[in-house]
């Protein structure tokens, strides 16, 4: 039984027709770019992200990147964040000249450990990325009382968390702005690169759109060096069929992530496996199955020999990537992260994994753990 990690063409299955039939009125239309798909795109997502405004954009690296210029990130500033996370949240940063500051993440949840920030900011601190790992909200409200304190801006990074709450408030609702990616493995995924950065502020939501147009309001007239990264209307109109099943997916996910749950209660009791963590206050949408286990690479291997897809997330923290030697962080100085990263791997969790295959999945964790079972 093959068992990939993500199954996209299970879902382009029960889509179909609706999928066909957007990119074919987008063809019939001729109007590849920011036109009619594309706003309606952007309203409809910020309904479903409850914030005022939803700014398509490119890719969710670009979405970084405008989402912190439009926060007045400039050349020497500090912005604090994870380094449990891919590698574009701190490369943004650093693209601008800032310089990104690590803390060290929660042994729970995985996300910033909040305890963590305060001993971190400085007189150049700007702003503060926390990312929504795996899909699962940081307390942002908590953060809020911090930055407030000490004038910082929050851009949340839900690459990751497209639809999930925390005590009901939707992901990158709850910052100055937030940030979304549409890559094709995600929740909510493109057919290709797609990004929007949503927010409540109208200054960030004009600055964000005009950025992404080469920095201009009116066509040839330029107030700002700008860039080019728009969302192309096939892709926002794949992106309209997929967003009305949503919230479907996500609750699929949930349901799959508590049957995992059941299935690997045993290993998790004798401490060979750590479930995901959960913050009580937050309600999860699953963009992966993370556990952790110190034969991580054995369980791999025995997945991999059964035609089971797994993926490690990240194996390096990005404290100690070769591209940030020169912030001078050494192995040791965020052990929590290093230990995630020796020891987090994801397993197939996605609305169309059928019960069947989550029993082989949690047949062979426990067959590499026990021997045969």
């Amino acid at each position: 039984m093959q068992i990939p990690l993500l199954d996209l063409k299970a879902q382009y299955a029960l889509i179909k027709d609706e999928i066909d039939a957007a990119v074919h009125r987008v063809l019939e239309s001729c109007h590849f770019i920011l036109g009619p798909e594309g706003r309606a795109l952007e309203e409809e997502m910020a309904s479903f992200c409850e914030t005022q405004y939803a700014i398509g954009v490119a890719n969710g690296t670009d979405a970084l990147t405008l989402a912190l210029l439009a926060l007045n990130i400039r050349p020497g500033d500090e912005v604090i964040t994870t380094p449990y996370t891919f590698f574009a949240t701190a490369e943004t940063v650093a693209q601008l000249g800032a310089v990104p500051v690590f803390v060290d993440i929660d042994p729970v949840t995985l996300n910033l450990d909040l305890n963590h920030i305060k001993i971190k900011i400085t007189a150049r601190t700007k702003a503060i990325i926390p990312v929504h790992i795996f899909g699962q909200m940081l307390d942002v409200e908590r953060l809020t009382e911090v930055a407030d304190r000490y004038e910082i801006s929050i851009l949340e990074d839900a690459a990751q968390a497209v639809g999930a709450r925390y005590r009901g408030r939707r992901a990158g609702s709850l910052g100055h702005a937030g940030t979304l990616s549409f890559f094709p493995t995600k929740n909510l995924g493109a057919y290709g690169d797609a990004g929007m950065v949503v927010t409540n502020d109208a200054r960030i939501a004009e600055v964000v759109r005009r950025l992404r147009f080469h920095g201009c309001d009116k066509k040839y007239y330029h107030d700002d060096i700008g860039y080019n990264s728009r969302l192309d209307e096939i892709q926002a109109a794949i992106l309209r069929v997929k967003l009305r099943y949503l919230e479907q997916w996500n609750e699929a996910r949930r349901v799959k992530a508590a049957r995992y749950d059941l299935l690997l209660a045993d290993a998790a009791g004798r401490g060979d496996i750590v479930l995901p963590g959960r913050d009580p206050e937050a309600e999860s949408v699953y963009h992966l199955y993370v556990v952790r286990s110190r034969r991580r690479e054995e369980i791999m291997k025995a997945l991999a020999g059964a035609g089971i897809g797994s993926a490690v997330y990240y194996p390096v923290p990005l404290h100690l990537q070769k591209a940030f030697e020169y912030l001078g962080m050494k192995p040791g100085s965020l052990p929590v992260a290093e230990g995630a990263s020796e020891e987090a791997f994801a397993l197939p969790c996605y609305p169309e994994l059928t019960d069947e295959q989550q029993e082989r999945v949690v047949e062979i964790v426990e067959k590499a753990l026990y021997g045969v079972i």
